[in-house]
């Protein structure tokens, strides 16, 4: 893989915005444009005010990293049951793997890396598609 252009971003100027779920803020870090689409890059915060659910889903994606920065989150994982993540803890989530997350600290910040940067996000009955 091969960027089309060099990029660099700063915590000083950082610019969150409202994206996929309303209980995240979420900071592009541009490497969509830099990469011509093909990764994707943010950071992601927890939006305090307002009120967390969530639903099993899956991302059809090549590649999923995430990387808790501060705080922690709790995933429900298809085959893995939960899975607490702390500050320092790094999950690689393989494609099409069913999960939803279980909640989060307030203070939550996390860096997410997907290929490719568009991919789509699928609602599912349950995270273990034996037990719907």
């Amino acid at each position: 893989m091969t960027t089309q252009v060099f990029v660099v971003t700063h915590a000083k100027d950082a610019r969150f915005e409202k994206g996929l779920r309303s209980f995240f803020e979420y900071r592009d870090l541009g490497m969509k444009a830099a990469t011509g689409g093909r990764v994707t890059a943010s950071v992601i915060r927890a939006a305090g005010s307002h009120e967390f659910s969530s639903q099993p889903h899956l991302h059809k994606t090549q590649f999923q990293l995430v990387y808790v920065l501060k705080g922690w989150i709790e995933f429900e994982y298809e085959g893995q049951g939960v899975v607490r993540l702390e500050a320092g803890s790094c999950v690689h989530q393989p494609p099409g793997i069913r999960h939803r997350e279980m909640g989060h600290s307030d203070d939550l910040e996390l860096l997410e890396v997907v290929l490719p940067a568009d991919f789509e996000t699928e609602t599912v009955a349950s995270v273990n598609p034996e037990t719907r």
